[in-house]
């Protein structure tokens, strides 16, 4: 069995999460990509992985099942002197390591960063309505629904909602 491992990325990172990234992309309708991936060379992304290294407002991380990344979380702490307190993050996770306990992995990593480095007092995300496994996930950290953001995506012509969830740390 592989072990699990959740660690910040590192440059080195660049060109495996770019692949990962048209992987989960091709399998899935819940992110804001699709199996194309996302816009940025593998120089950019090297450097946008070294330019997030040190900062204690945002942080990339990965999760490991041996050798092979099989999942990313992306945490962002609002910017601005009223806002500052609460940050957003995402989370995806390629569904060959589904159930492997990934995704709860990167959730602890997710917290723990706006807990004690970001020092924020609320976490915030949108889900897909119809994304029972995540939302499920959420629940189990203690997000709650507080709103719907109706026609969050528009996928092939059809208008997605998601709703948007909190989670309050310092309470």
């Amino acid at each position: 069995m592989n072990e699990l491992t959740v660690r910040k990325a590192v440059a080195g990172d660049a060109s495996e999460i770019l692949n990962l990234f048209k992987i989960i992309g091709g399998e899935s309708d819940n992110l804001s990509f699709d199996e194309n991936g996302l816009s940025r060379s593998e120089e950019e992304e090297r450097e946008y992985l070294r330019s997030r290294e040190d900062l204690n407002s945002e942080a990339f991380f990965v999760a490991k099942l041996g050798a092979e990344i099989v999942g990313t979380a992306h945490y962002t702490a609002c910017s601005g002197k009223r806002m500052s307190h609460k940050g957003s993050f995402g989370l995806c996770v390629r569904k060959s390591a589904w159930g492997k306990g990934v995704g709860k992995a990167l959730m602890q990593a997710i917290l723990d960063f706006a807990r004690n480095s970001a020092k924020s007092d609320i976490v915030f995300l949108e889900v897909r309505c119809d994304n029972e496994r995540a939302i499920s996930l959420y629940e189990r950290f203690g997000f709650e629904k507080i709103g719907c953001f109706k026609g969050f995506f528009k996928i092939d012509g059809k208008l997605i909602d998601f709703y948007i969830m909190e989670k309050f740390l310092n309470s």
